[in-house]
C-alpha cells in the first residue's frame, strides 16, 4: 500500500473509489446529436485508463426542453440516451474507475432562440448578463413539470448503470431559487431562505423517491456568491448543513462565488495569472462544518496542491479538471514515480474558452484531448529508427522533436536563438501569462529524457540540413511581424513584439492598431499603459480581441480599464505620416465615410506574422513528396504517403506559423499528426 495520501481509497457510500483525484463534472462538447456517442466515450475511457478514481461527465446535462444547451451538451431528457450511457459507462468500469454525471435546468442561463424556442423560466423575471435572455418568472406547473424532468432524468441514468449522479446549484436554475438576487417569487418557493431552498430538496426528494437510498446523489453548489445581497458565506454553510442533515445527498461539492458574468465565472475557474486553489480553504471551512464528503475543484492543476488538499483534510476527493484534460495519465504517473513527466496545465483556459467559441473543448498544448479515436496520448515506437531534422525549437519543433523522440528515431533540432520557445517565451514575458513557459520546459525536459539534440545559436541554411543526411525534415521556423499592412508610413510604426519584449520603449501617446485580434495587441496594451502612456486600442472588427475569448480577456479588461485605456473598433488605419514630433494616423473604415485624422507618438501594429519560409523553398525541390501534404490523410490521422519526387532524399513538412499565422495549438496539432507516424 502507498502511503500517499492521494493514492488511498475513499469509500463513498456502497462505492470504493480508487483514490482521492476525480475529473469534476465538465461538458468538453462532444456529444453527437446530444448522446455520448464514440468521440465522448473515448475521451473518459483514456482518462479512467490513465488511473483517475471518478470521472463526472456532462457539466450540465439538460434535464428540460426549456433548458436548450448554450454550447453542445447531453440532452437527458430523451430515452435514448440510456442505452448511450450504458456503453460509457461500462468502458470506463471496465478501466477500473467510477463515473457519474451531472444533471441541471439552466433555468435564466440559456437562451430562448435554441431547439424548441421555448421562454427561458427562472424564478424572476432578472435577465442574466451573460446570456442575455429576459426570463419569464415561473409559475406553478413550470415548478412541478421540471421536478418531474429531474427525477425522470436520474432515472434514465440510474438505467444507463451510472455510479451516481450531481445536481448543479451554482448559476443554474436550483441555485436562482437560493438566490435572494435572482428570487422574487411569493410563498412557498421564495421570500425566506427556508421557502427559496424548498424547490432544491423537492427536486432531492424527487429524485430519492425514484432512484431509492442507494444510488449516489450529490449536489455542486456555491456555498458563498460574493455578490451584495447574494447567498452570503453564512448561508452558504447553513445550505451545507442543511444538505447534509436532508438524508438525501451524498456528498457535497463545493465551489465560491457566481457565473452570471464572464468575470465571475473567471473567478469561480480561475486562469493563468490567478491565484491557484483560490477557494480550497473554503472548501475545507464546509469540510470541517459539515463532517461530510466534500469534493472541490478551482485551478488546483499541480500534484503537490491536490496532496495537501488530502493530507490536510481539506477534502475528501480533489478535483484536477483542466489537469486531466491536458494529461490524463496523472495518477499513472504518481503511481510510477514519474511524476516530473506530467504535462503541466498553464491555465491557458483554451479548452473553456473554445467551448463557447470554437464548438468544442481543446486543451492548448495537448492535441489528442478530444481526438482520441484518432491522436495517441501515448506515442508508439516506430520499428525502423530514422533521422529527424527539425529547424525551429518553438512550441511546434519542440512537440514534433518530442513526438519524434517518443517513436524511438534520431532526433536533431536547429534553433537560430540561443533558447527555446518562440512565440510563446515571448508571450510569457508577461508576468500573468508566465504560466506559458511551462509549455516549452516540459517540452525540453521530455526532450531531454528522449535524447533529443538541441543546438542553440544554429543558424540553419540547406547544406546545414542536407549535412545531417535526413529521412524526415521538419521546417517549424514560425514567422515575423507582419506590419508592412499600411498604404503610408509602414517604416514608422513598431510592432506589438516590439513593445512586449522590450526592445523598443515605450511611448506616451501610442495607438495599437490590433488587426489580429489576439493576445500580442492586448499584452502591448498592458506594457504601455503599465509604463504609465495613453493607450487607444483600435480595432476594423465590431469587437476587439476576438481571438482572445471571453474568461481570458477579463484579467486584461481589470487591468486596461483600471488605466484608463481607451477602445475603438470599427476604424481602419490607413496610413501613417511624421509631422515634426507627432505621428498622424489616417483613419477610415470599412463602413465607408469616414476620414479622419489623430495624433500620436507611437504607433504599434498587431497584424499577425508572415512566415519565415525560405529554408522550405530551397529544401523542397530535394524531398520525395515536394513539401506536399495529403489533407486526406492528415485529416484520418493516418501515414503520410505522398510521393512526388522518387528520386528525393527526405520527407518533408512545414508546420506551425512557417505554414501561416494561427495559434499555438494549431503549431502543436500539425507537428503531432505529422510526426505520430513516421
Amino acid at each position: 500500500m502507498s502511503s500517499d495520501p492521494l493514492l488511498q481509497p475513499f469509500q463513498l457510500k456502497h462505492l470504493t473509489l480508487r483514490n482521492r483525484i476525480l475529473m469534476t463534472s465538465h461538458e468538453p462538447a462532444y456529444p453527437e446529436d446530444g448522446m455520448p456517442k464514440d468521440r465522448y466515450r473515448a475521451y473518459h475511457v483514456e482518462r479512467a485508463r490513465g488511473g483517475v478514481a471518478m470521472t463526472m461527465t456532462a457539466g450540465s446535462a439538460a434535464v428540460s426542453k426549456d433548458s436548450p444547451p448554450v454550447f453542445n451538451n447531453l440532452l437527458v431528457y430523451k430515452d435514448e440516451v440510456v442505452p448511450w450511457m450504458k456503453d460509457l459507462t461500462d468502458a470506463v468500469h471496465e478501466q477500473g474507475a467510477a463515473i457519474m454525471i451531472q444533471l441541471t435546468h439552466l433555468g435564466r442561463r440559456t437562451r430562448w432562440d435554441k431547439e424548441f424556442w421555448l421562454p427561458v423560466v427562472s424564478p424572476s423575471h432578472n435577465r442574466e448578463p451573460s446570456h442575455r435572455a429576459f426570463p419569464k418568472k415561473m409559475e406553478d406547473w413550470d415548478i412541478e413539470r421540471i421536478i418531474k424532468d429531474y427525477a425522470d432524468a436520474a432515472e434514465r441514468m440510474k438505467a444507463g448503470g451510472m455510479d451516481g449522479i450531481e445536481l448543479q446549484a451554482y448559476g443554474h436554475l436550483m441555485d436562482q431559487f437560493w438566490s435572494p438576487l435572482t428570487n422574487t417569487l411569493d410563498g412557498p418557493y421564495g421570500g425566506s431562505l427556508d421557502n427559496r431552498l424548498r424547490f432544491g430538496f423537492d427536486v432531492l426528494g424527487a429524485i430519492r423517491e425514484r432512484v431509492g437510498p442507494d444510488f449516489i446523489v450529490g449536489v455542486r453548489y456555491t456555498g458563498d456568491e460574493m455578490l451584495e445581497g447574494g447567498l452570503s458565506r453564512e448561508d452558504g454553510l447553513e445550505i451545507s448543513r442543511r444538505l447534509k442533515d436532508s438524508g438525501l445527498v451524498d456528498f457535497l461539492n463545493v465551489v465560491r462565488g457566481h457565473i452570471d458574468t464572464d468575470a465571475g465565472l473567471t473567478d469561480v475557474i480561475p486562469i493563468q495569472g490567478m491565484a491557484n486553489s483560490p477557494h480550497l480553504d473554503f472548501a475545507g471551512e464546509v469540510r470541517a462544518a459539515t463532517d461530510f464528503p466534500t469534493f472541490h475543484a478551482a485551478k488546483i492543476p499541480d500534484v503537490a496542491t491536490a496532496r495537501h488538499a488530502i493530507a490536510s483534510g481539506k477534502l475528501d476527493m480533489v478535483g484536477m479538471t483542466r489537469a486531466h484534460m491536458t494529461d490524463p495519465h496523472i495518477v499513472r504517473k504518481i503511481i510510477e514515480k514519474r511524476e516530473e513527466e506530467i504535462r503541466p496545465c498553464v491555465g491557458a483556459n483554451y479548452c473553456l474558452d473554445r467551448i463557447y467559441q470554437g464548438g468544442a473543448a481543446y486543451c492548448i498544448h495537448n492535441a489528442a484531448t478530444g481526438r482520441e479515436l484518432s491522436m495517441p496520448h501515448v506515442i508508439e515506437r516506430a520499428e525502423t529508427r530514422r533521422k529527424v531534422v527539425i529547424v525551429g525549437a518553438g512550441p511546434a519543433g519542440l512537440e514534433a522533436a518530442r513526438v519524434a523522440g517518443e517513436r524511438g528515431h534520431d532526433v536533431v533540432v536547429l534553433e537560430a536563438a540561443p533558447n527555446a520557445g518562440g512565440q510563446v517565451r515571448l508571450s510569457a514575458q508577461s508576468p500573468r501569462r508566465k504560466e506559458m513557459i511551462s509549455i516549452i520546459d516540459w517540452r525540453l525536459a521530455e526532450c531531454e529524457r528522449l535524447g533529443v539534440s538541441l543546438r542553440f545559436n544554429t543558424w540553419a541554411e540547406a547544406d546545414t540540413v542536407l549535412a545531417e543526411t535526413p529521412d524526415i525534415v521538419v521546417i517549424a521556423t514560425g514567422g515575423l511581424p507582419h506590419t508592412e499592412v499600411l498604404s503610408q508610413g509602414n517604416e514608422l510604426v513598431v510592432s506589438a513584439w516590439d513593445i512586449i519584449s522590450g526592445d523598443v520603449k515605450p511611448g506616451a501617446n501610442a495607438l495599437v492598431y490590433d488587426d489580429a485580434g489576439d493576445h500580442a495587441g492586448l499584452q502591448a496594451a498592458e506594457v504601455l499603459s503599465g509604463a504609465g502612456a495613453k493607450v487607444e486600442v483600435m480595432t476594423p472588427d465590431r469587437t476587439f480581441a476576438p481571438e482572445v475569448m471571453a474568461m481570458n480577456l477579463v484579467p486584461y479588461m481589470r487591468t486596461l480599464q483600471a488605466r484608463d485605456v481607451t477602445f475603438t473598433v470599427t476604424f481602419r488605419l490607413e496610413a501613417v505620416e511624421r509631422r515634426g514630433n507627432e505621428l498622424v494616423a489616417r483613419i477610415g473604415s470599412d463602413y465607408g465615410g469616414v476620414a479622419r485624422e489623430k495624433s500620436f507618438d507611437q504607433i504599434v501594429v498587431n497584424h499577425g506574422t508572415i512566415p519565415l519560409d525560405e529554408l522550405y523553398f530551397e529544401l523542397k525541390p530535394g524531398s520525395v513528396n515536394n513539401g506536399e501534404i495529403s489533407h486526406d490523410e492528415l485529416v484520418a490521422g493516418s501515414p503520410q504517403t505522398v510521393v512526388r519526387n522518387p528520386d528525393g532524399a527526405y520527407r518533408l513538412f512545414r508546420i506551425g506559423d512557417a505554414v501561416a499565422a494561427r495559434n499555438t495549438h494549431a503549431a502543436i496539432y500539425d507537428a503531432l499528426r505529422l510526426l505520430k507516424d513516421v
